[in-house]
């Protein structure tokens, strides 16, 4: 088959677009700002969900689901939260359509609800009521709660998978009797998501905490995971918030303490979602397709015969059928793509291009000899081996794939990350390699705004594993005991 996709180098951003369309991840829908995730973008979707799921279970929180609609009033007693999300909010005001004589469905003006409604931009409201009537003691805390759910932000400019006017995540709300115990949770899940995140996605993320001005809407602190493109522009992959008690006192949550005393609740929200997607193409994927970590992989192994007639199928297929049974019993997916509709170069192209990590052909010599070529996706190269043990071998070589795939992301994360000093650097820096910026900053908001006005870039995080420096601010010359990591982004 014939991929066609713009390189990277080209045009990034249509090399993007084109590999989620020709991949089958993903299309725009009919409905502006939205997408279809079709099967094969959703069966990787899954896989995720089930890591994370199981993650979030071992570490003690259950699933539950709340409303998709939020009362307006709602949003109303947290001033800093509807601040933060006034201009992206979706309203229903009505709940009936009627037929106005002329063929035509128009809303029912006499239908019109008593308090408008707001599609869930985030849940952290309608949450912190219901959490009202579940807490009355100490011994009710704490409460662990995760949701599946699909979220509306009404984005002007959208992209798949990357800015989307719906898209899907999971939202972990938190209720606890401490600030101290607030405080881990927050710190528990950030370590969740990077752990995700570079042993699951191949991808090595800068555990961090965001600034003032890029907190999360009504937080107190917003730590982040923070991983580079190879367009050299940074992407936020997980969020992790650690809310004080803004949201109990916004909705009056409050438990009798061990002490018999009434006090406010501690919060906390932490979510990733389908941006992860988008990171993950971006971050592995080359110009003949995606590149998929195996661990991610839907099909971490396809086989494809190459044969004349239907008798030397039946050989072939029946020595396939080995290999099959035996990785199945080491929990490796495989498919055997035996159509007789497509030629077998249409196959290695096609499992390319959807970055399938290992591919096995096997024709009437391989037969001859007990062997079988075997090609990797990563690194595009192949070899003839023994059928003899191919399982183990194969089980060995999905596991050097999934480390190769991190190792190199890490690798082009190192080349470009570089510390500046002088303010003319930075913005020659940004222009000439883009990528991850390590540079002083004298901590104010302003100084901050104006970097971000004047170049489109932002300060990503202030890394947790930080290095005490003295220096000064580049744009300000105050003095400044860190560097913080800066860089456009997604």
């Amino acid at each position: 088959m014939s991929k066609g996709l713009t390189s990277r180098s080209e045009d990034y951003s249509q090399w993007y677009n084109e590999l989620v369309a020709k991949a089958d991840l993903a299309e725009h829908s009919a409905v502006r700002g939205c997408m279809v995730i079709k099967p094969y973008g959703y069966s990787i979707w899954e896989k995720m969900q089930a890591v994370l799921d199981q993650k979030f279970k071992e570490t003690g929180h259950s699933n539950a689901y709340f409303p998709l609609f939020i009362p307006k009033s709602f949003f109303s007693k947290e001033a800093s939260h509807v601040d933060g999300f006034a201009t992206e909010c979706a309203v229903v005001t009505h709940y009936r359509l009627k037929n106005d004589g002329n063929g035509n469905i128009i809303v029912d003006e006499d239908a019109k609800l008593e308090e408008e409604l707001i599609v869930r931009p985030t849940s952290e409201t309608i949450i912190w009521n219901t959490y009202k009537g579940w807490i009355q003691s100490y011994r009710d805390l704490p409460i662990l709660v995760n949701q599946w759910a699909n979220v509306v932000r009404w984005e002007m400019r959208t992209r798949l998978f990357l800015r989307t006017a719906e898209f899907l995540w999971q939202e972990g709300h938190t209720a606890h009797a401490t600030a101290e115990e607030a405080i881990a949770e927050t710190e528990q899940m950030l370590d969740v998501y990077a752990d995700f995140a570079e042993n699951w996605m191949a991808l090595p993320v800068v555990k961090g905490k965001k600034t003032a001005n890029e907190r999360f809407a009504g937080a107190l602190d917003t730590y982040c995971i923070e991983a580079l493109m190879q367009d050299g522009k940074a992407l936020q992959a997980g969020t992790s918030h650690f809310l004080g008690q803004n949201f109990a006192k916004a909705f009056d949550v409050k438990f009798t303490s061990k002490e018999g005393k009434q006090e406010f609740v501690w919060a906390t929200s932490w979510g990733v979602s389908t941006r992860l997607m988008g990171a993950l193409i971006m971050a592995h994927s080359d110009d003949s397709g995606l590149v998929l970590p195996p661990k991610l992989a839907p099909i971490q192994v396809v086989i494809v015969p190459i044969y004349k007639g239907e008798e030397e199928l039946s050989k072939i297929s029946e020595a396939v059928d080995v290999i099959i049974k035996d990785l199945k019993k080491k929990g490796i997916s495989v498919k055997y793509d035996d159509r007789d509709t497509q030629r077998p170069g249409f196959k290695f192209a096609e499992y390319e291009l959807k970055g399938v990590p290992v591919r096995l052909a096997m024709g009437g010599r391989d037969l001859e000899n007990n062997t079988v070529e075997l090609a990797r996706r990563d690194t595009k190269t192949k070899e003839t081996v023994s059928r003899d043990g191919i399982a183990d071998r194969i089980e060995l070589l999905l596991e050097e794939i999934q480390q190769s795939i991190y190792h190199k992301a890490l690798q082009f994360r190192t080349e470009n990350t570089k510390k500046v000093d002088s303010y003319d650097d930075f913005k020659k820096a940004l222009d000439e390699t883009p990528g991850f910026i390590a540079a002083h900053w004298d901590g104010t908001s302003e100084t901050e705004a104006k970097i971000k006005e004047e170049t489109k870039a932002t300060i990503r995080c202030i890394p947790l594993n930080n290095e005490q420096e003295e220096g000064v601010c580049m744009v300000t010359g105050k003095p400044s005991s860190q560097r913080v990591l800066f860089a456009r982004a997604y």
